[in-house]
């Protein structure tokens, strides 16, 4: 019979070794943001949950709340969404990497600090959520969404 202490050590030891796997494996570097392969999967990633449903209505809010709840997830965070106003329209949220980032680099001088939004030290501008919206004849709406 194994003792805890034997169980906890053999289970932590697998996926210390899972993780470390996984990590190797990957393909696409997670937070390199100026890889054109790495937007081009948030965007795959963005787009599919914005199609929520089979046709891609659903009340605009719960869509928005779950963007921002799965790009959340990866570190990312956007402002607040404007009201939906009109029959269609975009909105351009700029996107910040795990809140940003405030500190000294090698360069900045001894009274200053860098505060950005950690992206753009690594795509010139940042990166944004463009959002679209368009009012349907049953009142719905229709939402596309990516990353540029």
């Amino acid at each position: 019979m194994k003792t805890f202490k034997n169980f906890v050590s053999t289970n932590l030891d697998e996926a210390t070794f899972q993780t470390t796997i996984a990590t190797l494996n990957q393909d696409i570097p997670t937070g390199n943001y100026s890889d054109p392969q790495v937007v081009k999967a948030l965007n795959s990633f963005v787009g599919t949950v914005a199609r929520a449903t089979m046709d891609g209505t659903m009340i605009p809010e719960m869509v928005v709340s779950r963007l921002r709840n799965s790009l959340s997830k990866i570190g990312l965070t956007f402002g607040e969404v404007p009201m939906m106003e009109g029959e269609s329209g975009s909105y351009d949220l700029p996107l910040t990497s795990f809140g940003g980032r405030f500190g000294k680099g090698v360069d900045t001088p001894h009274d200053e600090f860098e505060v950005d939004d950690g992206i753009s030290h690594q795509v010139e501008g940042g990166l944004s959520l463009v959002l679209g919206y368009k009012m349907q004849e049953d009142n719905s709406c229709r939402l596309t969404a990516s990353i540029k």
